[in-house]
């Protein structure tokens, strides 16, 4: 069982260490089998009585290395969801926007895409049935272990206790001792192209 790690062996600089870990690990990932396992995540999704009775999902667009999201998105899309993608604010907290399609994203910091239409707020995440959230690795105690900006530790902190927040992930990142910083906000779930894992929160 692999728990969230703190006390002298957690914090900033351990995250570091298994950041630069999990990042390499992702780079040696061959193409196919990124393309795969994103449509697998998508159907995996779209399984889930979470997904059936969403109206609306918070969700992100994927960049180099994540478990793609982009076949995801569109069967969302396809099953008349209401989708949700973040905007990245210049203090790195994050906007909400509807998603229309492709055709409305744009380049932003960091190499991220999002979308161009009206921002609905950081309190619009809090509207969503079910929140999916990028990470590099989750712990079994729900812990999550992000990239170290920050954003989602403060977009999850407007999230409804009882809302479903899973971290989209490679099947071997799920389980994984992650170190803890107080203000790290754990999920309540991991999904892959495997399943969903229900985590406690």
């Amino acid at each position: 069982m692999n728990t969230s790690v703190d006390g002298p062996g957690g914090g900033a600089a351990a995250k570091t260490a298994v950041r630069d870990r999990l990042l390499t690990e992702r780079r040696r990932r061959p193409l196919a089998a990124q393309v795969a396992h994103a449509h697998d995540l998508a159907a995996a999704l779209l399984a889930t009585p979470e997904v059936a009775r969403a109206a609306t999902v918070a969700c992100y667009v994927s960049s180099a290395g994540e478990p793609g999201t982009g076949p995801l998105l569109a069967a969302l899309a396809d099953a008349g969801r209401r989708v949700l993608l973040p905007v990245l604010l210049p203090d790195n907290d994050l906007d909400w926007a509807v998603h229309t399609g492709p055709d409305d994203l744009a380049p932003a910091r960091y190499g991220l895409l999002q979308p161009v239409g009206p921002g609905l707020g950081p309190d619009a995440v809090a509207t969503a049935d079910l929140v999916l959230v990028p990470g590099l690795a989750v712990a079994d105690d729900g812990a999550r272990l992000g990239r170290g900006g920050g954003s989602y530790d403060r977009a999850l902190g407007r999230v409804p206790l009882g809302t479903p927040v899973w971290v989209l992930l490679h099947p071997e990142e799920v389980g994984v001792a992650v170190p803890t910083e107080p203000h790290d906000r754990p999920v309540t779930g991991a999904a892959t192209g495997d399943g969903v894992v229900r985590l406690p929160r």
